[in-house]
């Protein structure tokens, strides 16, 4: 399992948890604008990035076996408390740990990672429930059209006012890695699995709600895959959240680091890292 690994140990710890089709590059920018005053994780999912990529028939991917293998990481790290950052797949994965060590998590910020239907944008997620539903070669076509490089940058310059502001190198690094020989079963295997997602929410609505865990919905407004609607919803369980829509998609922090702010000041506003007094936030740039 590869994974990026920035700041001081002895600092507090924010683990950073890449949704579908990126890595951990997906917080290349963020990463140093958080390391002067904290330890960053961040991991390549298995099957993504620069982590292994085994067949299928070696490995049987779900995102329970995704939150087990990330929570073993953290435990050969020693990493016992740790605020998350979350953001598509990563979300799914974040919430399993929270619910299994609600202790470790100190804080949570979520940008663009749904935990309520009401973010569901229904013209992107018909096809995925109708393949989880039943695997058919019509059901099938329609998901594997997302593994497709066109669609892969659909994700990154839909919602963006303009597009030119975004690398296209992000989204050539992740249809090359997508791509690998194999890696398309893998992908099928996690759109089947998406639906079991949705039955874990009312244990994760009761976790917000009887912990008040600290939380920052920071959300890209033009997202086409986890609508506005997801990050509003947080405020039904934990009414001291921070919910803020920026200009942008579903990866809000390419298109402008504005968010990395938000972020930060965030981290300093929420006290779980000791009576140190914050730092100015370093300006974002593009």
């Amino acid at each position: 399992m590869f994974y990026r690994e920035a700041g001081s140990p002895e600092s507090p710890t924010v683990v950073l948890l890449h949704g579908y089709p990126t890595s951990s590059a997906m917080y290349r920018n963020l990463i140093p604008l958080l390391a002067d005053r904290y330890h960053v994780v961040a991991p390549d999912h298995l099957g993504f990035g620069l982590s292994d990529a085994p067949s299928v028939d070696e490995f049987s991917y779900s995102f329970d076996a995704l939150a087990r293998i990330t929570s073993s990481l953290l435990a050969s790290l020693e990493i016992t408390k740790y605020a998350i950052i979350v953001q598509d797949y990563g979300a799914p994965i974040g919430w399993r740990l929270a619910l299994e060590d609600p202790s470790a998590i100190t804080a949570i910020i979520s940008q663009n990672g749904n935990a309520y239907e009401e973010g569901f944008v229904e013209s992107f997620w018909k096809d995925v429930w109708a393949y989880a539903r039943a695997q058919t070669p019509q059901t099938e076509a329609a998901v594997r059209a997302a593994l497709t490089r066109e669609a892969i940058r659909w994700q990154y310059v839909t919602g963006v006012a303009d597009p030119t502001l975004v690398d296209p190198g992000t989204w050539e690094r992740d249809a090359s890695l997508i791509g690998r020989p194999g890696n398309d079963l893998v992908q099928l295997a996690l759109f089947r699995n998406y639906a079991s997602n949705i039955p874990l929410y009312p244990r994760l609505h009761e976790y917000f709600r009887s912990t008040q865990v600290p939380l920052l919905a920071v959300w890209g407004q033009g997202d086409e895959i986890f609508g506005p609607e997801g990050a509003h919803a947080f405020s039904r369980d934990l009414p001291n959240a921070h919910i803020e829509l920026h200009p942008g998609g579903h990866f809000l922090l390419e298109s402008g680091l504005e968010a990395a702010a938000v972020i930060r000041s965030f981290l300093s506003e929420v006290g779980w890292m000791g009576n140190a007094v914050p730092s100015a936030p370093p300006t974002p740039t593009v």
